[in-house]
């Protein structure tokens, strides 16, 4: 079985009004093997098409330009390249796991926004939520907090996709044995 540690990064508002879309902006992933060993990568920009024009805050909270989003493929290409690379064109076993839901929520939601199956979605845990428990932690806690009270540094850029994977791996290893899926 692959791991797939992913992150995405999703167009966003200081002051978002209801009728706004989130869309994928950044998919930054990680193909790890049983053993945790780091097989692959993968990093990729989205253009945005429900608002194309990023925000001043979401450039400032992801540091992903304008140029960047406007010079990469939309969704549909993108989550295409996606599937191939983590195995599901190749009917690979794969679990995909994020930190919480929300990059889960994201990807079914532009697979449904593009008129794409999403089931391919569902081989998915929540190290957020597993984290929690197996720290016995009340509250959840962000990743960089939890990166840096495992002792590990919270390198690159937090917000960035592929960077946020990469710290995540970092946690993923660490409990290798202790994820419940």
């Amino acid at each position: 079985m692959n791991f797939i540690v992913y992150d995405l990064e999703a167009t966003c508002w200081e002051n978002p009004r209801h009728s706004f879309v989130q869309e994928v902006i950044e998919i930054g992933a990680l193909k790890l093997n049983n053993y945790g060993e780091v097989e692959s990568e993968f990093s990729c920009f989205v253009k945005p098409v429900y608002h194309p024009t990023l925000s001043p805050f979401c450039q400032k909270l992801t540091t992903i330009t304008q140029e960047e989003v406007e010079r990469a493929d939309e969704f549909p290409k993108v989550v295409e390249d996606f599937q191939d690379w983590l195995g599901f064109l190749d009917n690979e076993e794969y679990l995909l796991c994020s930190w919480g839901n929300f990059d889960k929520t994201a990807l079914i939601q532009d697979c449904e926004n593009h008129k794409i199956e999403s089931d391919w979605t569902a081989p998915h845990i929540n190290l957020k939520k597993q984290y929690t428990d197996i720290k016995s932690i009340r509250k959840p806690i962000g990743l960089r907090r939890a990166v840096l009270n495992e002792g590990f540094e919270f390198t690159g850029t937090h917000h960035r996709g592929i960077d946020d994977a990469l710290n995540l791996v970092k946690l993923f290893t660490k409990y290798l044995d202790e994820w419940q899926y």
